[in-house]
């Protein structure tokens, strides 16, 4: 019997009942294939308007195939996107969904000063709500990069006006990663003597195997796992009795985007991994569960 056949034969009897009551967080992070953290020492920020920008269509297809399934999301949109396509942020919120904040040119935190981060997110918010005409309460990091080493961004955050982050993965990887934190939200920098909550924490969905985390919010880790282990790991975490996380980008829709040269074996693995499938599993996603935006699906908790 293979490991797949155990996962399914321990796939618990509450199941059906979570599938039926539960409603998760679906989230699109919104940056073009040029964009992501792999590709910094390829193409740097200062040739991004070199490559053709494909972010707009791929996020109108993701619009319409969430219209096709009368789902609402959150977009955590990069500033640099925001600037150079303002229509798009209009259609995203016509179409009922939440406009969030990614931060302005996809720098992680960690390479930003306390001073710079500040001026970024101050920055991209305020971008976002004069385009969109929504307010901005939730806020994703760059390649999840809030740890253990940048936790003063999360003060950062609450200060600068946003309600809420997703932006911690509590997994252990090579590039992000806090594989301590708590699998489901919380309150990272709540002040025991004054009472003050902070700002509330939701973290990117894991289900457990013994003692072992497996991540399952979506990403490449979507496209890796055959459809019947992400099953079995969502099953799992709403027959806890909580919602999950899912999250995806408009380029992994985008099997025919232009192809990075010289890559390394295991970027170009993560990178191109299955692109052709991401549309197909993910209908079965959106079929398998009941699903919202963020700011709603987490409303009691702000």
């Amino acid at each position: 019997m293979s490991v797949l056949d155990n996962l399914k034969l321990s796939r618990p009897d509450s199941v059906k009942i979570a599938e039926s009551t539960i409603t998760n967080a679906m989230s699109v992070d919104v940056e073009d294939y040029f964009q992501v953290a792999a590709f910094e020492g390829h193409i740097p920020l200062e040739k991004w308007d070199n490559w053709p920008c494909r972010v707009e269509a791929n996020t109108d297809h993701m619009l319409a195939l969430f219209d096709q399934y009368n789902i609402h999301a959150t977009f955590f949109i990069l500033g640099w996107v925001a600037q150079r396509f303002p229509a798009l942020l209009q259609r995203i919120v016509a179409a009922g969904h939440e406009v969030a904040g990614h931060g302005m040119n996809h720098v992680r935190i960690f390479r930003q000063t306390p001073k710079e981060f500040m001026a970024d997110i101050v920055t991209s918010k305020k971008l976002l709500e004069d385009i969109s005409g929504q307010k901005v309460v939730g806020y994703r990091a760059p390649t999840y990069s809030i740890n253990q080493d940048t936790l003063w961004a999360l003060d950062l955050l609450n200060e600068a006006g946003y309600s809420y982050s997703s932006s911690i993965y509590p997994v252990h990887h090579d590039i992000y990663g806090m594989p301590d934190a708590p699998r489901f939200p919380y309150y990272p920098r709540q002040d025991v003597v004054s009472g003050k909550r902070g700002i509330l924490e939701v973290p990117i969905t894991t289900t457990l195997l013994g003692n072992h985390r497996i991540p399952c919010g979506g990403g490449g880790y979507f496209r890796l796992y055959p459809f019947a282990l992400t099953r079995w790991a969502w099953d799992r975490v709403n027959g806890e009795g909580q919602p999950g996380v899912f999250y995806c980008h408009p380029w992994e829709f985008d099997p025919e985007q232009p192809r990075v040269p010289n890559l390394n074996w295991k970027t170009r693995f993560r990178h191109y991994l299955n692109l052709g499938l991401m549309e197909s599993r993910l209908k079965k996603m959106l079929v398998s569960y009941k699903w919202d935006r963020m700011d709603k699906v987490y409303r009691d908790s702000m």
